[in-house]
């Protein structure tokens, strides 16, 4: 098979975790290299950039350019350089504002400040700067501690929510990780549960992996998985493993028995599918499951047949759900190919011909057009491993 059970975790601990709405992009960067350094100054006058270099030198790498393109162009090749960026609004050929248009479209002023910096900002060019994303509008001349003080202030704000961000993606890596630890939990004891049930009828716990695999073999390789979702399939092989969850209720000398059930034995081993069922709509937690409908769908109906004859509901057709006619067609199959306390294992050629001819319960056309699909590598299977009922088969 493609994929085994122990695949399910990887499938739900994907789901469970949600990345923040506002995932910094330079992140990274910053975790691996430190905060950002350099100071990008963007004014159209040689003295106003000197003026405005010489009072971060000390603290920030100066960067300068002369125009909006020019500037653009630094940014487009290396953001995540950048720790502030002070911005004049008039220039030629693109001043501030235009600059500010290509960045916020890129959604670059939230991930680094930009201050613009006017002798003549009217109140409108102020409301556009500000919803454009500018942190704030700083007045010519500028006042030296009062412009160090508002882009220090900022520029240490920035940096205080990348090392926050990057906890909280610690935080989730943690949490994702524990996660997965109480999801194989899960796997494992619903396995164990399923495999010990298999031991009181003197099965191995193969069986069980075998049902989820070949369960997952038809959802995802013939017709019969159509229109399911990859987290669908996921959570109906996981809940083939409960099919016979209901046998915990049988008493031992029937499951155990040798020879052939009495009628009344028969009637109460048949019981095991509303046991089940009900077992598993008592048990709270596993109404969390995202499998739980497909597990007490199964429980319940894994013995219907196509003709109507089966139990407890008398199903017909497609009454019973195709995720169970397939647990279905998966258990009569591996019960026909293994050997059981009651019988030898049946070869290949004789238990497809069982199967056609409806000796072990009928099947509907579409499910057998998909059970001859992939018989021969469930055969090949098999015959590889020598299966009975003491064997415990590898991982398909």
């Amino acid at each position: 098979m493609d994929r085994t059970i122990d695949e399910y975790l990887l499938d739900l601990v994907g789901s469970r975790a949600d990345a923040p709405a506002e995932t910094d992009p330079f992140l990274p960067l910053a975790l691996k290299y430190g905060d950002p350094t350099t100071l990008l100054i963007v004014d159209d006058d040689l003295i106003n950039r000197a003026v405005l270099g010489n009072l971060f030198r000390d603290e920030y790498t100066i960067q300068e350019a002369s125009d909006g393109s020019a500037a653009l162009d630094l940014i487009r090749a290396d953001p995540g350089r950048f720790c502030a960026v002070l911005l004049d609004y008039r220039m030629e050929p693109m001043d501030g504002l235009a600059l500010l248009e290509r960045l916020d479209a890129k959604g670059l002023p939230r991930r680094i400040p930009v201050f613009l910096i006017s002798a003549e900002a009217s109140p409108e060019v102020m409301r556009r700067a500000y919803e454009l994303g500018v942190m704030d509008v700083i007045e010519k001349p500028v006042v030296p501690f009062v412009v160090t003080r508002r882009v220090r202030s900022v520029i240490e704000l920035f940096a205080a929510r990348r090392r926050l961000s990057s906890v909280v993606m610690e935080q989730q890596a943690e949490l994702v990780r524990r996660a997965g630890e109480i999801l194989e939990l899960n796997r494992g004891m619903i396995e164990t549960l399923a495999a010990a049930i298999e031991f009181r009828d003197s099965e191995s716990g193969g069986h069980v992996r075998r049902i989820h695999d070949i369960t997952r073999a038809f959802l995802t390789q013939t017709e019969m998985g159509d229109g399911l979702s990859d987290e669908e399939v996921t959570s109906i092989a996981l809940a083939s493993i409960m099919h016979d969850v209901g046998k915990i209720g049988i008493p031992d000398a029937i499951l155990g028995k040798p020879g052939r059930l009495t009628d009344e034995e028969f009637q109460i081993m048949k019981s095991h599918t509303v046991i089940g069922a009900e077992m598993l709509e008592n048990i709270p937690q596993m109404h969390k499951n995202r499998a739980f409908d497909f597990a007490v769908d199964i429980a319940r109906h894994h013995h219907e047949r196509w003709d109507g004859r089966g139990y407890p509901d008398g199903l017909i057709g497609d009454e019973q759900t195709r995720w169970a006619q397939v647990v279905s067609i998966a258990d009569v199959y591996d019960a026909l190919r293994c050997k059981r306390v009651y019988k030898s294992a049946i070869p290949r050629e004789e238990a497809c011909r069982m199967i056609d001819e409806g000796a072990c319960g009928t099947f509907g056309p579409r499910l057998l057009d998909a059970f001859h699909q992939i018989e021969p590598q469930l055969s090949t299977f098999y015959e590889q491993n020598s299966l009975t009922a003491a064997d415990t088969p590898t991982d398909w």
